[in-house]
């Protein structure tokens, strides 16, 4: 495989896709509702992927989630196998994406800025 290979992007792409559905449909727990798979990155001999998930509700409640969605990686391993057409299904690991969380912060902060700036020149 050459170094530049796109594969493990397409494949991540599908995880990301299949899990999607997957979550809701094989765990029977209502926070599989509320979590929505922002990215995933698969290693470039695609044994392994990274899922990154946000919660609806915010970081509140993110770490019961992610135990929840790592004690589930093996079963929800199997229900990719049985979807994807792949010799070796990548082995899950769950990460809570806190980049949703940081860019809202950092708007809140530019629009902050902006106003004091506006209200700095009215004087």
């Amino acid at each position: 495989m050459h170094k530049d290979s796109n594969r493990p992007l397409r494949v991540a792409e599908l995880i990301k896709r299949e899990l999607a559905v997957l979550m809701p449909q094989v765990l029977n727990d209502a926070r599989a509702h509320q979590t929505t798979i922002t990215h995933v990155d698969v290693s470039p001999d695609l044994k392994n992927a990274r899922v990154y998930f946000t919660l609806l509700a915010g970081t509140a409640g993110a770490e019961p989630v992610l135990k929840m969605f790592s004690h589930a990686a093996g079963h929800l391993r199997r229900a990719l196998a049985g979807r994807l057409r792949l010799r070796v299904v990548p082995a899950l690991r769950f990460y809570f994406d806190e980049s949703v969380e940081r860019g809202d912060r950092l708007a809140q902060l530019i629009d902050r800025a902006v106003s004091e700036d506006a209200a700095g020149k009215k004087l």
